[in-house]
């Protein structure tokens, strides 16, 4: 019966989802005796003098035993790893409550609970809940102490921000450089609250089956104050005229956002960041990184929550254009080489098939950059890009897939339905000569079908094999050298 009891708690301990650490503090003890038997009576008052004493107590501490979580949390291999690099762990601005801690032993404590900051094996910050206790039976000898410890980094790092804003009052509010609002959301947690009631469990689901549920929450929000930056953000002149017309800010894109927000506060969770998506009362997009937390004291009702809003607009338009340098072509904004290559292997696997295979050359363009300049070829390779751009409509792909070289691809298309297309290039292309002076907009064409079954490869390459014979076609005609002119 003994036996199993110890093995239980072994495994409570070793399975236990908060940090524990079972350590031996009798060496302190004796220290502490000696000072004593030296004199000392203000323990706090000796360290703070002695700064150098708190390592040497410090040094009295053994750690006998720590469960999983503590290696997880401190990211240590074993025990061994982590007793080896203690100093890493125990260090900066945990001195002054460590000197509270060995203070409450000092003055006859069994037990002492803190709040002060660790650091993993990796020099991340931990803010963490302390808890110790010495084991009944041993507090004479104290050779067994229990320790808890809780991280609260995430907890705390919304309570700072949360702190600095108490700090500064009105003028860090309305002089922030960000959009604050402090809101109301004391009528939605009514109606979560009723939603719970009637014993619906999966939220999620909840809300896919009733959006309108999701609409009713927005416009329960009550919008307390906002600062200057959020007028200045939402293009609004003054609060009054922002506080009528929230509904303009508050709609479309912005619904799904919200919804995820919904599903955190169902499941407690009151700090929450994310990007979303905003409007000003100009209609114009506004991307925005909302930290949203409901501010202490307010926990029971959500009667005060602090939301600020980050315009992260510009940031939203460069991560575009970077996506989008990478599928496209910057000069004749067509699909670049990479998306048409990906392209063909997606075919290749899904289809949906015959995929027609047109390659496209573009006639005269060493003339022109010969003759007027490189600013001229790369007019005419724009022009060529808007002509394809208006014939490929989804799902077909048109690419420049070299220096005078294009292609498209054209999902479920046999040859008469590929015909169509090329007449359609055609008719652009004469409708762009009209519009265009100067040099001609022309281009030799190849096309090949692939059916199920076949290769695309060997249809690309057939395509190819019949542009340049129309290349060759193009040169006859015209009485030009091939060899000199392109």
């Amino acid at each position: 019966m003994t036996a199993m009891a110890g093995g239980e708690f072994a495994d409570m301990f070793e399975l236990a989802p908060v940090s524990l650490w079972l350590e031996d503090y009798s060496e302190l003890k004796r220290l502490f005796e000696r000072w004593r038997a030296d004199g000392v009576t203000d323990l706090r008052e000796h360290l703070y003098t002695h700064r150098d004493k708190v390592a040497e107590c410090s040094r009295c501490l053994r750690v006998l035993k720590v469960n999983r979580r503590t290696l997880e949390l401190f990211g240590a291999d074993d025990v061994d790893h982590l007793v080896s690099q203690l100093d890493s762990v125990f260090r900066d601005d945990m001195f002054e409550q460590h000197v509270e801690e060995l203070a409450a032993l000092w003055d006859g404590a069994t037990r002492f609970r803190s709040q002060t900051v660790n650091y993993t094996l990796s020099g991340q910050r931990l803010d963490i809940l302390l808890n110790a206790t010495l084991l009944p039976g041993h507090e004479h000898t104290w050779d067994r102490v229990l320790l808890s410890i809780e991280d609260i980094t995430s907890r705390m790092q919304a309570q700072r921000e949360l702190l600095h804003s108490e700090q500064y009052a009105r003028g860090l509010f309305e002089h922030s450089p960000v959009s604050l609002w402090v809101e109301d959301f004391s009528s939605v947690k009514h109606l979560l609250d009723d939603v719970r009631r009637q014993g619906i469990t999966d939220f999620r689901t909840f809300i896919d089956v009733h959006p309108e549920f999701v609409t009713r929450c927005m416009q329960e929000i009550r919008v307390v104050d906002v600062n200057q930056q959020t007028l200045s953000m939402f293009a609004v002149a003054d609060k009054p005229t922002l506080l009528k017309r929230l509904d303009e800010v508050f709609r479309d894109d912005m619904q799904a956002h919200f919804a995820e927000q919904l599903i955190d506060l169902w499941n407690g969770k009151l700090f929450q960041q994310r990007e979303t998506v905003n409007y000003t009362l100009a209609g114009e997009t506004v991307n925005v990184y909302m930290q949203f937390s409901v501010l202490p004291g307010h926990e029971a009702t959500w009667e005060l929550a602090l939301v600020s809003l980050t315009d992260i607009t510009a940031r939203k338009k460069a991560e575009a254009y970077l996506e989008f340098l990478g599928k496209h072509d910057v000069l004749t904004k067509l699909r670049n080489r990479s998306y048409y290559s990906d392209e063909l292997n997606r075919l290749e696997r899904k289809g949906p098939f015959p995929v027609t295979v047109v390659i496209l050359d573009l006639n005269g363009l060493k003339p022109v950059n010969d003759q007027l300049g490189h600013g001229a070829g790369d007019a005419l390779l724009r022009r060529a890009g808007e002509v394809l751009a208006k014939a490929a409509d989804r799902p077909v792909c048109a690419a420049r897939i070299g220096g005078d070289e294009f292609a498209m691809l054209l999902p479920g298309t046999d040859e008469r339905a590929a015909q169509h297309a090329i007449d359609n290039v055609l008719k652009l292309v004469e409708l762009n000569n009209q519009f265009y002076p100067g040099a001609p907009l022309s281009f030799s064409i190849g096309t090949a079908t692939c059916e199920s079954g076949d290769r695309l490869e060997s249809a690309v390459a057939l395509a190819d094999a019949r542009m340049y014979e129309a290349k060759r076609a193009y040169y006859l005609s015209t009485g030009q050298d091939r060899r000199k002119r392109r």
